[in-house]
């Protein structure tokens, strides 16, 4: 911070107050020299740069993996919607799911032209993530299925349909927020893209089935980072990491270990941190420097035992992992959940849109960070409002209203615009519904669905279009970059 620095007779007086109270904000310093210098007087005044190690601070973020019992949730109502979205890119859909021990029960709300097998859904994807031993209390063949869905509000549909595409009226009011930053090269918090990496990773080596023999699908992390007065990251503080696992493993000769917190510290310290630091080299050199680091702190499994998980150890519900899917808690969020949604519903839709502009702003050099809001009536198209916050780091000789300004000529957040612009008729949601929704990569995959005589087909579907930067070149040159 600036403060200033008082050129008179009266300074020493000025070094007695300000000495000792380091601590205190610029503006309680500035009232400090205000009291110092008489009224009578005229004062020549410089200034000197002042960073202490208190402005320095620790942000923080979590993420949950696919087993963790409200992901297990939002997956089954993204792949029942995705399956109903094969069938018919028109279906409307709401969609809910509650797991519990043995049971899941789904409910919503639906029109679609075709017909869909939700329990096999249901099952497929409990079996994907894990789900397949009778000890989990929660298995993918015998758990019991409930299904509860039943036709869309007419009152809702005649506000959403409208004869002129273009028209299509917003599913529901609210506001979605979208936001980007040029932390990491995939324009997301670096404290959540590491906390997604960590049980992504994990993920995938249970999956191997070569390493941590006795790890579980239920798994949560949680990433401190310093930063510094820049906003810079520093330092990894503290990394929590919590894993279901089996009360014993078996080694090759046979033996059985008791799986305790320690030998899984120890296998996350020399199996999983490795791994994640080859991974990506954004936070590499993070991870070596955590290791080496004797104030960090690395917490495994700290309540002891995590035997019991999953939607036996905790019921999951769709839509209760929001800031997970976002931003970590960096950027704001509306409060609307998005699994289970066809894209009809711009809790989801306006959403991806938003995060599609602010990544734009921040790839084009407008500035270091956006975060983007837009607002919408129920059942009619055009937003209310449009905001661009980039909290004082815009790169531009520009005001963040005259930015949004032209973001509003440069994108049409219609309801029915957004559909076309992001392929979002596409059943491409199921793989949104872990690792988070944003941040993710830009790809055709080829996916397998079940049609209504109940027979698998593929199809090729493109994922996460809001992260493309298609339209990158337009916006440097409307904004003269």
């Amino acid at each position: 911070m600036y403060i200033p620095k008082i050129c008179s007779t009266f300074a020493p007086d000025f070094k007695k107050d300000f000495e000792p109270r380091m601590d205190l904000t610029a503006c309680n310093l500035v009232k400090i020299m205000l009291k110092l210098v008489p009224q009578d007087k005229t004062v020549t005044c410089g200034f000197f740069y002042l960073q202490p190690d208190s402005m320095n601070y620790l942000f923080t973020s979590e993420s949950v993996s696919e087993g963790h019992p409200d992901k297990v949730s939002d997956q089954i109502s993204d792949a029942i919607l995705d399956n109903m979205l094969a069938q018919d890119p028109h279906a409307h859909v709401a969609c809910e799911t509650l797991c519990t021990t043995g049971q899941v029960v789904i409910a919503g709300e639906v029109t679609c032209n075709g017909w869909v097998d939700i329990q096999r859904i249901a099952r497929k994807t409990i079996a994907e993530i894990g789900y397949t031993k009778a000890e989990y209390k929660f298995e993918a063949e015998s758990c019991g299925i409930l299904t509860a869905l039943h036709a869309q509000s007419q009152d809702i549909n005649m506000g959403v349909s409208r004869a002129t595409e273009d028209e299509q009226g917003a599913g529901d009011q609210g506001m979605m927020f979208g936001y980007a930053t040029d932390e990491t090269d995939n324009y997301m918090p670096l404290t959540l893209d590491l906390a997604h990496t960590l049980v992504y990773t994990l993920a995938r080596i249970r999956k191997e089935g070569k390493q941590m023999l006795y790890l579980r699908p239920d798994s949560k992390s949680q990433v401190t980072i310093e930063y510094d007065a820049q906003n810079r990251p520093v330092r990894i503080d503290t990394i929590v990491l919590s894993t279901q696992h089996d009360e014993y493993v078996q080694s090759d000769k046979g033996q059985c270990t008791n799986v305790t917190p320690e030998l899984i510290k120890k296998d996350v310290i020399d199996i999983l941190l490795p791994r994640v630091a080859t991974r990506d080299s954004r936070y590499g050199h993070l991870l070596h420097a955590f290791l080496e680091d004797k104030n960090a702190k690395l917490l495994v499994n700290p309540t002891g035992n995590f035997v019991i998980g999953g939607p036996h150890g905790d019921t999951g519900l769709t839509g209760r992992k929001i800031i997970v899917d976002t931003y970590g808690g960096r950027g704001a969020h509306g409060g609307g959940a998005f699994s289970g949604k066809d894209p009809s519903k711009v809790d989801r839709s306006a959403a991806y849109a938003a995060r599609w502009i602010a990544k734009h702003l921040v790839a084009a050099g407008v500035a270091h960070e956006a975060l983007v809001q837009v607002s919408y009536a129920i059942g009619v198209a055009e937003p209310v409002s449009l905001y661009v916050n980039t909290n004082g780091t815009a790169q531009i000789n520009m005001s963040d209203a005259e930015i949004a300004a032209k973001v509003s000529e440069l994108f049409d957040l219609r309801p029915a615009a957004i559909i076309r612009d992001l392929k979002l008729t596409q059943p491409m949601y199921e793989e949104t519904a872990k690792y988070g929704h944003v941040g993710r990569t830009n790809e055709v995959v080829t996916k397998t669905f079940i049609d209504s005589e109940g027979n698998e087909y593929t199809r090729e579907v493109e994922l996460f279009t809001w992260e493309k930067l298609d339209r990158l070149d337009k916006v440097k040159k409307a904004f003269g970059i």
